[in-house]
């Protein structure tokens, strides 16, 4: 899996972008490999083509987040990536997709809190992105 980040990151540019595909502040020590077209609970493999790259600590732990409590939204997102992998570049058009998803997720459960009383949506959430 490791060269298959590493392609990721070296074919979309992410080092110079600042961000990966999510709109997320780019940092080598906090990659993870997205399953994006079929996911690993349903046998997906780790390929370059079923997969992006997301920043662990922010974009992915929130979309796995989003996932839990509204799979329409993260959808959304998730094809926002995939279209972004057919045109073999991160652009704008997506990047705004994906950031009016997650403002429309914030306004609808920002009041939400997990179980052990936290917020859903971590503060680092909304600071790391662009």
């Amino acid at each position: 899996m490791k060269q298959i980040k590493i392609q990721l990151v070296r074919d979309f540019k992410l080092d110079k972008l600042g961000y990966d595909f999510m709109g997320y502040k780019f940092d080598k020590g906090d990659i993870s490999y997205h399953h994006l077209i079929i996911p690993k609970r349903l046998g997906g493999q780790v390929t370059y083509e079923n997969g992006s790259i997301l920043m662990q600590s922010t974009a992915h732990n929130y979309l796995h987040t989003i996932e839990r409590y509204d799979v329409d939204v993260y959808n959304c997102i998730n094809k926002a990536m995939m279209i972004s992998k057919e045109k073999e570049r991160i652009d704008k058009e997506e990047l705004q997709f994906i950031k009016d998803c997650l403002l429309y997720f914030e306004a609808h459960y920002g009041h939400l809190k997990n179980q052990k009383g936290s917020p859903i949506i971590k503060e680092k959430y909304l600071s790391k992105r662009l």
